[in-house]
């Protein structure tokens, strides 16, 4: 069996054409918070380039699988007496789905983080219907920490959020 690829780079502009051509996806955004809209169009992709070239609290990558673009994965990190955590965020295109490049892309963003950003602590939400995300998660050694009842509005439904974390071995 040949071994994947998987890596994560820095974004760039010139991704924009190929992040509109995945991410504009019912499928996609159905898994994701509203703020990453649908349809997906070139200005939105434009809008979130711009916006982690000045954020200092984001770190996002692109995540790459054989030298192809095939989805974003990153971390917010938290402040105050939380800037030791994270949130994690990443969306794949659906093509890509079920062939572990997710998991190895978790994998990488953690490490990142916790080598690089001296986090202690990596979360993550999904929504409860989300059983896909919910297995790479705990794959990656994230544990689930508990499940917010009614916590999520999607698509005028109201759903759970399940939450895990992952904490830095010391």
């Amino acid at each position: 069996m040949e071994q994947s690829m998987v890596t994560l780079r820095e974004l760039k502009s010139s991704d924009a054409d190929r992040m509109v051509e995945l991410a504009n996806n019912e499928n996609v955004s159905i898994n994701l918070r509203d703020q990453f809209p649908y349809p997906y169009t070139r200005r939105d992709a434009e809008r979130f380039l711009k916006l982690i070239q000045v954020g200092d609290q984001i770190s996002a990558f692109a995540i790459e699988f054989d030298g192809v673009y095939v989805g974003n994965i990153g971390m917010v990190r938290e402040t105050d007496v939380y800037r030791k955590s994270a949130e994690l965020g990443y969306f794949l295109g659906e093509p890509y789905w079920n062939k572990g490049i997710m998991t190895e892309a978790i994998g990488l963003a953690t490490q990142f983080g916790f080598e690089k950003l001296d986090l202690m602590r990596i979360h993550c939400g999904v929504f409860g219907f989300n059983k896909a995300s919910q297995r790479v998660l705990e794959k990656c050694g994230f544990a689930k920490e508990g499940v917010f009842r009614k916590a999520v509005i999607k698509k005028d439904q109201i759903w759970d959020e399940v939450r895990f974390a992952k904490i830095k071995d010391t």
